[in-house]
């Protein structure tokens, strides 16, 4: 009995120890539903945001003081409008204001990083968002946000440079984001070297209507062991050009 005893208390220890995150990914197109090209609509974004009941969101395309978004801090406002906290990394200066990714927490960020990534060829510029996020159980993850590049030559370098940056993590690193890329490409293949990508629930999620195209993704840096609880699209077509993506991760 007592040998019955310790095995169920190692059994409970080790269900502790899991942790599961719930991570959304979501391309916004500056909150302009496809639909209506003159409307913002925080409030459809916002009511995604909210409804995934996510940990750490990730957020593309997001405008800071630009006259097509109503001049809104649009990172700010999403912030409020959810009750989380956010960092921004601009991609590029617009007009007077910024462009670029966000990313969301439920929970506390305790580090912010900001990347330009590389452009061998001349192209919009685009930046890299990491946040380490403080877990209810005292464990922190970081979860990496960006929107690479529309030419290949620059996804290509991108591609690389993430992973650079992957050999630097020892606990759980995620990385999200609109990458403009095919699962069967260079870039993707590049990244699959360093990041494990979800290929038995995965979806297309472009367009928002009828999808053909998967690129969106949520990925796990290779250093843990881990297990995806779920990964799928949600079905929000008024929003937004993308469908958002939305995984839940147990780390072990």
């Amino acid at each position: 009995m007592r040998y019955f005893i310790l095995f169920l208390s190692l059994c409970f220890s080790m269900v502790l120890q899991a942790q599961t995150v719930r991570i959304l990914t979501y391309n916004i197109h500056h909150a302009n539903p496809p639909s209506k090209p003159n409307v913002i609509d925080m409030e459809a974004i916002a009511k995604v945001i909210n409804e995934a009941k996510a940990d750490v969101v990730g957020i593309q395309e997001v405008d800071i003081n630009v006259s097509r978004s109503e001049m809104i801090n649009q990172a700010e406002k999403l912030a409020e409008m959810t009750g989380m906290e956010y960092f921004f990394s601009k991609g590029i200066n617009l007009e007077k204001g910024y462009y670029g990714v966000l990313i969301l927490s439920k929970h506390k960020i305790i580090g912010k990083r900001r990347y330009d990534l590389p452009m061998p060829v001349a192209s919009e510029n685009r930046s890299l968002a990491i946040v380490d996020v403080q877990l209810p159980d005292g464990k922190t993850i970081s979860l990496a946000n960006t929107h690479l590049d529309l030419k290949e030559e620059n996804r290509i370098a991108q591609a690389a440079f993430i992973n650079e940056l992957g050999e630097l993590y020892s606990k759980p690193l995620i990385l999200v984001g609109d990458l403009n890329a095919r699962p069967d490409s260079k870039p993707i293949k590049i990244l699959e070297e360093y990041f494990v990508r979800n290929t038995s629930t995965n979806k297309p999620t472009i367009p928002v209507i009828n999808p053909k195209s998967e690129i969106d993704y949520i990925m796990v840096l290779k250093n843990r062991e881990f297990e995806w609880k779920s990964y799928t699209t949600i079905n929000e077509t008024y929003a937004s050009d993308h469908l958002p993506l939305v995984a839940e991760i147990t780390f072990k």
